[in-house]
């Protein structure tokens, strides 16, 4: 992000701390789409993403307010995003034990099945679905949303050294799953 956009999201976000919808919807527009994809790509499931997307803007708007720092707005953003998507997979984690415990008889028999990706999905997507969550969170965060080593390192709750080091071996991995 360039200095000028930096500025003006930092005057939305101080706009959006006084009251200003105008400000939140500014706020909104400059972030749904990537922060869609994000959670889309974390969770694997557009509707589950869909569903997270809102709580989190729910949480914004709810918090933003206490932000204390307004530059840190989009690390702020992307923090609230993978801890919802990362809560969201423990409850789903948590429903499918139950669901495996269940006697067959019990379980639903008219479960839909999963539908098989697109076929002209682009192999990129599919090579981020198969990395692990960390590996594909700090490729994300810093390639498709173009975060610092820094800002990612406060948003995965690790140090620089992890994440370059998360970087390097997702790098890799990534490109022995294109080179197959």
């Amino acid at each position: 992000m360039n200095p000028t956009q930096m500025a003006h999201e930092h005057v939305l976000v101080l706009r959006c701390q006084a009251g200003d919808h105008d400000a939140f919807a500014g706020l909104f527009e400059r972030y749904q789409a990537p922060l869609k994809y994000y959670l889309r790509r974390l969770l694997d499931s557009p509707e589950l993403a869909d569903d997270v997307l809102q709580t989190v803007w729910l949480k914004v708007l709810r918090g933003v307010k206490r932000l204390r720092r307004p530059d840190a707005f989009r690390t702020w953003l992307y923090r609230i995003a993978r801890n919802e998507a990362f809560q969201q997979l423990r409850r789903d984690r948590r429903w499918i034990e139950v669901q495996e415990s269940l006697p067959a008889q019990e379980q639903e028999e008219d479960e839909e099945e999963e539908e098989p990706p697109a076929a002209d999905a682009a192999r990129i997507h599919a090579a981020l679905g198969q990395l692990s969550s960390p590996h594909r969170d700090v490729l994300m965060l810093r390639f498709l949303e173009d975060l610092s080593y820094v800002e990612i390192a406060e948003i995965v709750n690790s140090s620089v050294g992890t994440v370059r080091s998360r970087l390097h071996y997702a790098k890799a991995a990534m490109k022995r799953i294109l080179e197959e």
